[in-house]
């Protein structure tokens, strides 16, 4: 059950992470994804390392948006 909950929050996760014109600015995006890895941190559904993975992913995408001009 807990590896079909952690599919299932990856998912989510990606999805948001693939489409970030879905939930407002790019600050507020990468915000969103900060907060969903601590959450699935902090729940057990993902560990430390997976973690620190999801944060790079996000941080890389933040800065991208950034360069990009997508910050506003």
């Amino acid at each position: 059950m807990n590896e079909d909950r952690k599919v299932l929050a990856l998912e989510v996760w990606h999805s948001l992470l693939g489409k970030p014109e879905m939930r407002g600015t790019a600050p507020e995006q990468y915000e969103e994804l900060l907060r969903l890895a601590e959450d699935y941190w902090r729940q057990g559904v993902i560990d430390r390392d997976e973690r620190r993975g999801l944060v790079i992913a996000a941080t890389e995408r933040y800065a991208r948006s950034v360069d990009n001009g997508r910050h506003v």
